[in-house]
């Protein structure tokens, strides 16, 4: 339980709370410029609530970024499955831009259990990269570094946070534009009931194997080039420098968009996987720091940006106000980016500058 003072340790809670809304919703150009004030407060409850939620089991248990990844699809999974039914819904996008996509949803729909499994893939994979993981990534790396790895709330503020999300979504699943009018089998409720919890109990799991966190103090650590206590230099490799994981993450992101039917679904799900198996191999390695996760975590939300000069809004815009609109997105992840970055190399320097010669305060960010 940290010590800090109340209002401290609020601030980043509240900052997660609404910009999950708004990189989930806002960041790949659903909503013009004028609605997206009103989208991160409606939806802050909901995704706010759920990417906070998420981030404090995580940090209390030591799931790692590995956990919050599952815990992140298991939320996928219960809002598309259960809350506003979306993934069960072969109509759900007709009255917005996108009801075009709805026979390549089809395509691959699932016998049995009537969900497309490119929709699944969109639905879950988004959710994790752009609801959780890039504001957690960012919203972390304006703190201190021993502040990232600590939880924010007592147990109060952890309730407050479930019930948040619980009320978000319960509102969703309530209103007439939320699901729309749509109620899955209990057959497909079933099914996505069971595979979340089946996340959820993976995810929960790792607390027996999970490490200390990137940028955890750890003053004992060499660094790659230091010699051992014996004298001998030191051979195992460090991680690449952070643009080689963010293009990792890139790619996987892009590619899983290129190719239609099952193919596309599984080309997705390969590049998803050699991602993660690519990132826990150099997460392990000395010398991974907060700003290969600052790059890994918000490399799908620089591509979501970029992409939103070609994605349309969710309802009819003039190409003017989808214009200011995209350019907004640019401005806004541009400049929380660079705020990010630069707080990240500021804390590792000040941290390098404070060691005592010859031995670094913690392994290299």
């Amino acid at each position: 339980m940290t010590t800090e003072p109340p209002r401290r340790r609020l601030v980043p809670a509240i900052a997660l709370l609404l910009l999950a809304p708004w990189t989930a919703e806002c960041s790949w150009g659903g909503f013009t410029l004028t609605g997206m004030p009103f989208v991160v407060l409606v939806l802050a409850p909901m995704y706010g609530g759920a990417a906070l939620l998420i981030r404090e089991t995580a940090r209390r248990f030591g799931l790692g970024w590995p956990g919050i990844a599952l815990l992140a699809a298991a939320f996928g999974v219960i809002q598309a499955g259960l809350v506003d039914q979306s993934l069960f819904n072969p109509g759900f996008l007709d009255d917005t831009e996108f009801a075009d996509t709805r026979a390549a949803a089809e395509a691959t729909l699932v016998p049995g259990l009537g969900f497309s499994a490119r929709q699944a893939v969109d639905y879950v994979g988004n959710h994790v990269v752009l609801t959780v993981c890039a504001p957690i990534a960012l919203v972390e790396s304006y703190l201190g570094a021993g502040r990232r790895a600590r939880p924010w709330l007592g147990r109060p503020g952890l309730t407050a946070a479930a019930l948040l999300w619980l009320g978000g979504s319960l509102l969703v699943f309530a209103d007439d534009g939320g699901r729309k009018n749509f109620l899955a089998s209990p057959v497909q409720l079933a099914v996505a009931t069971g595979v979340a919890l089946a996340l959820i109990t993976v995810a929960l799991l790792r607390h027996r194997h999970a490490g200390p966190p990137p940028d955890a103090p750890t003053p004992d650590a060499p660094t790659p080039d230091a010699p051992t206590p014996a004298g001998r230099p030191q051979t195992e490799a460090g991680p690449p420098r952070p643009l080689r994981p963010a293009l990792v993450v890139a790619a996987a992101y892009v590619g899983s968009t290129i190719a239609p039917g099952w193919p596309g679904v599984v080309l997705a799900l390969a590049l998803a996987g050699i991602a993660a198996a690519l990132l826990t191999r150099w997460s392990r390695r000395p010398g991974w720091g907060q700003r290969h996760v600052l790059a890994t975590g918000s490399a799908g939300l620089v591509v979501a940006a970029a992409l939103a000069y070609t994605v349309p809004t969710y309802a009819p815009a003039s190409p003017a106000a989808a214009l200011v609109g995209d350019v907004a997105i640019s401005v806004i992840v541009l400049l929380l980016m660079g705020g990010a970055w630069w707080r990240v190399t500021a804390v590792r320097d000040r941290r390098r500058a404070a060691a005592p010669a010859g031995r670094p305060a913690s392994p290299p960010a």
